[in-house]
């Protein structure tokens, strides 16, 4: 289904150059040109002597930003928008360039996805380097899920449970603001040992490292020790293929107590898998990057069904991108 727009040339010719724009916001965040600006009023050549880069391609890049709308410029001089001095400075509480230069790492594979296609599977495509790339990606993830988190621990009610799964936490930040919202849950984050430094010091800095603890492991290959009466899956289904989806459900349902919850926190497509617009693009980059693909409601349902989850419902809760919670009971 399409999004009711009406295509012309000229919104064709936008779409096809849309990654100009997106190239422009990646160089700026990479060169932490909003950084480097702050507070201040600088000209091209001050900026360019800051960041050591050849002052005719910064002011081109400074100017594209301003036509962006995400620098202003008085007198030749540069400066923030209050929309980018709060969300692209780093060190900023609502600091987002760790998930743009995460969409940045994605760039090579993207301009790969007509063999992607064709093979159905994964290209290769350049390394930024594992440390950097991971640590785009973790605290990208953590920026996100910390702006929703709150939201969805007052949408979700544990009200009496005791011992909650994060599947795939990473930081633990909904682990985090699960046990915040519920004073007498416990939290148990199970990810991979490179996440758990990063679990540590989160929890220490949200103060409930006493009641959230971390079990390294790869929840696709080793079995889930312990028994919980609620069970957290926030965007991991995607990464799946659906057999892996379709045993991991079932796997974390059996870890769960009678009358445990199971509740799945994903970009969910429509029936036919053709829309919304976000989650069918979504599809794309896990094609680009592993096996697996955007899931509709219906699918997963039929997943948690199998696997013995009954009383499947969605919750009330609507997220960034088409973000959407299927609760269970088992």
């Amino acid at each position: 289904m399409g999004n009711g727009q009406e295509w012309n040339i000229g919104r064709l010719l936008s779409t096809s150059s849309g990654y100009w724009r997106s190239s422009t916001l990646h160089a700026a965040v990479k060169l932490e040109i909003f950084t480097v600006l702050g507070n201040d009023h600088l000209t091209s050549a001050e900026v360019s002597t800051k960041i050591k880069a050849s002052e005719r391609g910064l002011a081109m890049l400074l100017n594209g930003l301003v036509a962006l709308g995400l620098l202003e410029q008085n007198e030749e001089r540069y400066q923030n928008t209050t929309f980018s001095r709060s969300s692209l400075v780093k060190g900023e509480p609502g600091y987002v360039g760790y998930i743009i230069m995460h969409h940045f790492h994605l760039v090579d594979a993207w301009a790969k996805l007509h063999q992607a296609v064709i093979q159905g599977g994964p290209v290769e495509k350049r390394s930024h380097g594992e440390e950097v790339e991971r640590e785009s990606f973790q605290m990208g993830m953590f920026n996100l899920a910390s702006a929703i988190a709150p939201a969805i621990a007052s949408a979700v009610n544990l009200e009496g449970r005791r011992h909650l799964l994060d599947l795939g936490g990473g930081p633990g930040t909904h682990a985090i603001h699960f046990c915040l919202a519920n004073p007498e849950l416990k939290a148990t984050i199970y990810d991979r040992q490179t996440t758990a430094p990063f679990a540590q010091k989160t929890t220490e800095r949200f103060g409930v490292a006493d009641r959230i603890d971390f079990v390294a492991g790869d929840f696709n290959a080793d079995p889930i020790a312990g028994s919980f009466d609620v069970a957290w899956l926030s965007q991991i289904l995607h990464s799946n293929s659906p057999e892996e989806c379709r045993i991991l459900i079932e796997k974390t349902v059996q870890a769960l107590e009678p009358g445990g919850l199971i509740l799945i926190h994903d970009f969910f497509l429509n029936d036919s898998l053709d829309g919304p617009l976000f989650p069918a693009l979504f599809s794309m980059n896990m094609l680009l990057n592993n096996q697996g693909r955007s899931y509709s409601e219906k699918e997963v349902s039929a997943m948690l069904r199998q696997a013995g989850a009954r009383e499947i419902h969605r919750l009330p809760f609507q997220g960034p991108n088409d973000s959407a919670i299927l609760c269970g009971t088992v």
